[in-house]
């Protein structure tokens, strides 16, 4: 009786499969198609919007999809029996296969092997095409270049401002909470003069139009007025900053600045001040010189500002809210007609030469660099704007934009006012229709005082998050200043000031890290116009 070979009953075997394999499907399709009509017949008595006419065709759709799974997971059943019956063959002809199984087979190592180098070649695909649409929105959108340049570390606490002098020599001033004020070289980043006149909080400082004085405003309820002279250093080649911080730097108000510095401590020092301006009854926050460098005006604690006279050190008038008992808690007035660029304001004049001044307390100051306006921002969530161009009328106009303090409202070159607030927005308003802001800038953190560049029109806003960020005029974000661990503060950024005339560090920035930071801001002309 002749013998089968091996090979001849294997592929008996193979085709017996196969046959049950059909007849299998052929049952599996027999009974779904009584399917769908159990599955509308249940579909019949449930609530649906849909048309039963679009329901069935749903259904069969569904039912053929179903389907077809069914038939290739039995078709994938019948080929891994398969490949097993043959590997067992194999094996029993003394031909092994590596680890005898199919996930470790040669069948599986080849189809891993094609199927790695088709999501390779995909991956490759999909990151040159991602590249190029990143590339183009970069080209069009971000080539902003913010660098660090200068650090400034010295003061013993907070910086709560700086500033630009007007005149050469050109050097940064800062204002601390270590009752202290210093005048820095820009090019080398060491002190030059420290100003101790005052008993508290030194809150601002402002430099003469075209003088060597400065004004600071203090927590020891005074302004002061000092003259200063500084001898600029060599230049000097620039270090690396980032080797000489440390990752796990410790800024706590226990530090001691003993050692922090090697230049505060032998800069020559200036004890008394030339002017001293007395009159308020609490804080004074900030301070600013009018147009001219004459007259002085100064924002306090007391919910007043007061503007005063240099040479006479007399106070001049009293920007005041002490007889707003007899107007509404918010000012709303009625549209009237000023004289000169600024036209349709909410108004309320000076009855007997007193002002409708702010509720709350002050918070910030700043006058307009050409004409004799001065606005003040307030924590009663509204700035006012002060018109003296008249000496025989003078006026204020109450905005208001926002719905928490008004950390500060600057003046720009043209005719517009920039006010930031705590609500964590930012307004742009014009001059000469001031019913609503003309561009809002929505950030995720308070901001605090913000600086408008005279050249380049950009708004530097620095936050309480420890960011300084970057926009138009048109409220278009255009650039975010880096800050990591070895670059940019590490605590609340407390004031930017740009200097339009060194284009090396043409922006700084203080904080209550206990430093102030020099930056380098190139925004192309392309961008700006965007």
């Amino acid at each position: 009786m002749p013998v089968e070979s091996g090979n001849s009953a294997a592929a008996r075997q193979v085709k017996q499969k196969r046959k049950s394999h059909s007849l299998s499907i052929r049952r599996t399709n027999s009974t779904e198609q009584d399917r769908p009509g159990m599955q509308r017949d249940m579909l019949e008595g449930q609530d649906s919007k849909l048309p039963m006419a679009l329901r069935s065709n749903l259904l069969d759709l569904f039912g053929q999809i179903e389907r077809e799974f069914e038939n290739l997971y039995i078709e994938n059943l019948e080929l891994r029996r398969e490949i097993e019956s043959l590997n067992e063959r194999l094996a029993g002809e003394g031909q092994t296969v590596d680890g005898g199984d199919l996930s470790k087979g040669a069948l599986k190592t080849k189809a891993s092997h094609s199927t790695s180098q088709l999501s390779q070649k995909l991956k490759t695909t999909y990151k040159a095409s991602t590249s190029k649409i990143v590339s183009s929105f970069k080209a069009t959108t971000s080539r902003a270049v913010c660098q660090l340049v200068k650090e400034y570390v010295g003061h013993r606490d907070g910086i709560w401002d700086l500033a630009v002098t007007r005149v050469q020599p050109l050097v940064l001033g800062t204002a601390s909470a270590d009752h202290c004020s210093m005048l820095w070289s820009i090019e080398t980043g060491k002190c030059l003069l420290k100003y101790a006149g005052h008993a508290g909080s030194v809150n601002s400082i402002k430099f003469h139009p075209t003088e060597q004085m400065a004004l600071t405003a203090s927590g020891d309820q005074t302004a002061h007025i000092w003259r200063y002279m500084v001898q600029l250093p060599l230049p000097q080649p620039p270090a690396d900053i980032s080797a000489s911080l440390d990752d796990d730097v410790d800024f706590s108000d226990k530090d001691e600045a003993d050692g922090e510095a090697d230049g505060p401590s032998e800069c020559p020092t200036i004890r008394v001040a030339t002017t001293t301006l007395k009159s308020h009854q609490g804080v004074v926050i900030a301070a600013d010189w009018l147009v001219g460098g004459k007259q002085v005006v100064t924002a306090s604690w007391d919910r007043a500002a007061n503007l005063y006279d240099v040479e006479t050190s007399e106070l001049v008038h009293t920007l005041t809210g002490k007889q707003a008992t007899a107007l509404p808690d918010r000012w709303t007035g009625s549209f009237v007609r000023v004289s000169g660029s600024i036209a349709l304001f909410y108004t309320c004049v000076c009855v007997c030469g007193v002002f409708a001044g702010h509720d709350q307390e002050l918070t910030h100051c700043c006058t307009h660099p050409t004409q004799r306006l001065v606005v003040t921002s307030s924590r009663d969530t509204t700035f006012r704007l002060w018109d003296f161009r008249d000496p025989s009328i003078h006026s204020v106009n109450v905005f208001q934009g926002h719905t928490d303090t008004v950390t500060s409202a600057v003046f720009t070159v043209g005719d517009n006012v920039v006010s930031g607030s705590d609500d964590r927005t930012v307004k742009v308003w014009d001059l000469k229709n001031m019913r609503s802001p003309i561009a809002t800038i929505r950030t995720d953190s308070a901001v605090n005082r913000i600086s408008v560049s005279a050249n380049q029109r950009i708004i530097a806003l620095p936050h309480d998050n420890r960011q300084v960020r970057l926009f138009d005029m048109n409220g278009v974000r255009l650039a975010r200043l880096p800050r990591s661990n070895r670059q940019g503060h590490r605590r609340m950024v407390c004031c930017s000031a740009w200097n339009e005339e060194n284009q090396a560090c043409n922006l700084f920035t203080c904080g209550f890290d206990r430093q102030a930071i020099g930056w380098n801001i190139n925004i192309p002309a392309l961008l700006q116009e965007k």
